[in-house]
């Protein structure tokens, strides 16, 4: 990207020029999962295989808990079929039934066996799906498993041609090593019994309404920051110019803190970049790929948390002079005595998580080092003007929306949400995400929400923030008030869409550009500032020593 870049002699932040461009590479490159959902879609409506009156049902998981000689064992997720009745959703509502082999295995001719309500496990193959049900429907079964030949799950449709469609018994397809499993203890004259039910998810989960507290709070928080810093470096160089120092004609050589502003040229090359490294994720995607990914994310976090962490402890006058100590580090240059004091907290915070990321707490690291990456992003990358802002996240938009919704015409697939969701990684899911489990939910996974849907609306807001405080504008006549609220209700929204939509994952940005950018830009017009901060922005980018005030 073309970054251009500002320096303010008594911004908070101690990164030295190497340390802020790896973190800025970083962020760029972690900001590119932008996309929002729930792990694991238990509902798939399909548009391509056949649909018509007795084979129209949507394609749905199914929980299939197992007991061995009265042992409860193994619970295996299958999948329903397009065809038969709809499967039960409560688990106390769903019979423990007896399972048998079919006679013979693939269940394509009458069965031999002597069936009296028992579910049937045949094979898959040599007939199609429905001539199966039919066959173990008439033999008296009351639900049929096909094994499948893979341990993927597929889908099971109806030919174009077929008539016998009136199937009254449900039809659910396992996993091979599922289905062999079940099989083999079966063969050593094992009793097996199972349960059949496809539990609906709740339609909000406490698990959002965190997630929607994480991302808003994190906006505000560096916002705050953002603004802060902003104004006391506005404050310092209208005091030198007021002195008639010499030191300010040397502002961009001095103190080792800065901010990078991108530049409009920058904003559309995001899009063009984000792109190529989604595609090189979604055609890389493996485990050791996924390795590299940690190590990028364990970096910027590093870095994030490092930077948060002194800037809070740098409010307490009993590490105001570590704070304010430096010593000379080769390649880091000049780092003061609270960052090497901190810094192997960090480190080892991240070697942790990373070591551990698979445990079921790990989601708590990951979210600790993605907020303090986010905040330390938002604090050293500033939109400079509304127009690079609308720009960017114009840009954003559509970005969003091709590959979620656009990239399936040429993949057969999403790219954002293969992606999000780590498919053929073997994990859960790329790190660039906060998430949170799904506490109520019976089919478990997380809620997640990608670093771009945070970070760049983020920086639109972060910047209302600081033209309110240098344009010495109230809450209630300012920009970031609306901004914060727009962004707020965009993710509201997308959070409504997520669930409305059965759990499929959903470029957030679709819903939160509108609001963000849309509020502002509609303000701005009314109050008559929409030039200002259209083509100046900031007030001390320009003239740090006049303060302006843009009609109220």
């Amino acid at each position: 990207m073309t970054l251009t870049k500002t320096k303010s002699k008594l911004a908070p932040l101690n990164l030295m020029g190497f340390q802020r461009d790896m973190l800025c590479v970083v962020g760029v490159l972690l900001v590119i999962s932008v996309t929002l959902g729930s792990a694991g879609d238990i509902v798939h409506q399909d548009d391509v295989t056949p649909s018509k009156k007795g084979c129209d049902n949507n394609f749905v998981l199914v929980k299939v808990p197992t007991w061995i000689n009265g042992i409860e064992e193994r619970e295996y997720v299958g999948v329903g079929a397009r065809f038969g009745p709809t499967l039960e959703s409560k688990e106390k509502r769903a019979n423990h039934t007896k399972v048998v082999l079919a006679d013979p295995p693939d269940c394509c001719s009458t069965l031999k066996n002597n069936l009296s309500g028992e579910v049937v496990l045949v094979h898959r193959g040599n007939c199609s799906f429905t001539k199966k049900a039919n066959i173990a429907e008439a033999a008296s079964a009351i639900a049929i498993l096909i094994i499948n030949n893979r341990t993927e799950l597929f889908k099971m449709v109806c030919e174009h041609n077929e008539t016998d469609l009136d199937i009254k018994i449900p039809t659910v397809m396992l996993p091979q090593d599922a289905g062999m499993n079940l099989k083999n203890q079966l063969e050593k004259n094992s009793t097996v019994s199972v349960q059949l039910y496809s539990p609906l998810r709740p339609l909000v989960d406490i698990a959002e309404v965190f997630l929607w507290l994480m991302a808003v709070g994190t906006i505000l928080c560096a916002s705050y920051w953002s603004a802060w810093s902003a104004r006391e470096a506005a404050i310092e160089q209208d005091k030198l110019l007021k002195d008639g120092s010499d030191e300010v004609l040397n502002l961009e050589d001095v103190g080792s803190s800065g901010s990078v502003d991108i530049s409009t040229t920058a904003a559309i090359l995001f899009v063009v970049i984000a792109s190529c490294f989604l595609v090189m994720l979604y055609k890389l995607m493996s485990t050791w790929f996924i390795e590299v990914l940690v190590v990028l994310f364990c970096i910027g976090g590093v870095e994030g948390l490092q930077t948060c962490l002194v800037a809070l402890f740098s409010c307490f006058r009993w590490f105001e002079h570590a704070g304010q100590s430096f010593v000379k580090v080769p390649i880091f240059g000049a780092i003061s005595y609270l960052t090497l004091a901190i810094s192997p907290f960090c480190i080892a915070f991240a070697v942790v998580w990373a070591v551990k990321r698979q445990l079921t707490f790990a989601w708590i690291g990951q979210d600790i080092l993605g907020i303090a990456l986010i905040i330390t992003v938002l604090q050293i990358v500033h939109v400079p003007n509304l127009k690079v802002g609308t720009v960017l996240l114009g840009c954003a938009f559509l970005y969003d929306i091709f590959w979620v919704f656009v990239s399936k015409w040429w993949f057969h697939e999403s790219v954002m949400i293969v992606v999000a969701r780590g498919d053929k990684s073997g994990e859960d899911g790329i790190p660039m995400l906060l998430k949170i489990p799904r506490m109520f939910d019976p089919w478990g996974g997380y809620s997640v929400i990608g670093f771009g849907d945070i970070i760049l609306p983020g920086l639109l807001v972060a910047f209302s923030l600081r033209y309110d405080w240098l344009s010495k504008k109230s809450l209630r006549t300012g920009y970031f008030v609306w901004a914060m609220t727009a962004y707020g209700l965009g993710l509201l929204i997308t959070y409504v869409a997520l669930n409305l939509m059965d759990g499929h994952g959903q470029p957030a940005l679709l819903y939160i550009v509108p609001f963000t950018l849309g509020t502002f830009l509609t303000l701005g017009k009314k109050r008559g500032d929409l030039h200002i901060l259209w083509t100046r922005g900031e007030p001390e980018r320009h003239c740090p020593h006049i303060q302006l005030q843009p009609s109220q």
